[in-house]
């Protein structure tokens, strides 16, 4: 719990009253890989403070095809946003890559607290707005660069999950083929000799 009072204080400080309310909200689950978090199709309840470990938030197509959308790592707070703020089942699925440690509370439950916590609210709302312009960026990236760009962002951003994860799933992140990322990272290599 301590880790998730942090990372909502590096980003808006919230007060010790607040930190205690919060506290009494979040339970501390350990996930194994390959757990779905958030089916499509499902009303997301649910909002998950990652501590360790992996999550993929990914769509499927109609022909069964999926597609990641994100990866989360620690520390990170994820879910189905748009079904929890609308309250319509979820377009996307959350998928643990790894075992993960989650905190989880119930998103209508830490809202009411908004009312008394105008610190936690202030959060809220920062919180989102940078998970808007990562959104944004990661939308210019996938329409703006080619794909060895879009690999060398990856590897920036993500320095240890080529290690933790399946190169079929970054493949997907990328929006190349399996044999495109096999190509562009020989490629890499052999300019790195």
């Amino acid at each position: 719990m301590n880790n998730l009072l942090t990372y909502i204080n590096s980003i808006s400080p919230i007060s010790k009253d607040t930190e205690i309310a919060l506290s009494r909200l979040f339970e501390k689950k350990v996930i194994d890989k390959d757990y779905i978090i958030v089916k499509s199709e499902e009303i997301s309840k649910e909002l998950f403070f990652l501590e360790e470990g992996v999550i993929r938030t990914y769509i499927t197509n109609d022909t069964g095809i999926e597609y990641n959308k994100a990866f989360d790592i620690p520390p990170a707070i994820t879910c189905g946003y748009a079904s929890l703020i609308t309250g319509k089942p979820s377009k996307v699925n959350l998928q643990s890559l790894t075992k993960c440690i989650l905190w989880v509370a119930n998103y209508h439950t830490i809202k009411e607290l908004y009312r008394n916590h105008p610190d936690l609210e202030r959060f809220a709302r920062i919180a989102a707005e940078l998970s808007f312009v990562e959104k944004e960026n990661r939308e210019l990236e996938m329409a703006l660069l080619n794909a060895d760009i879009r690999y060398e962002y990856f590897k920036k951003q993500f320095p240890q999950l080529e290690q933790m994860i399946p190169q079929y799933h970054i493949a997907s992140y990328l929006g190349i083929s399996p044999t495109q990322l096999s190509r562009i990272r020989n490629g890499l290599s052999k300019l790195k000799k």
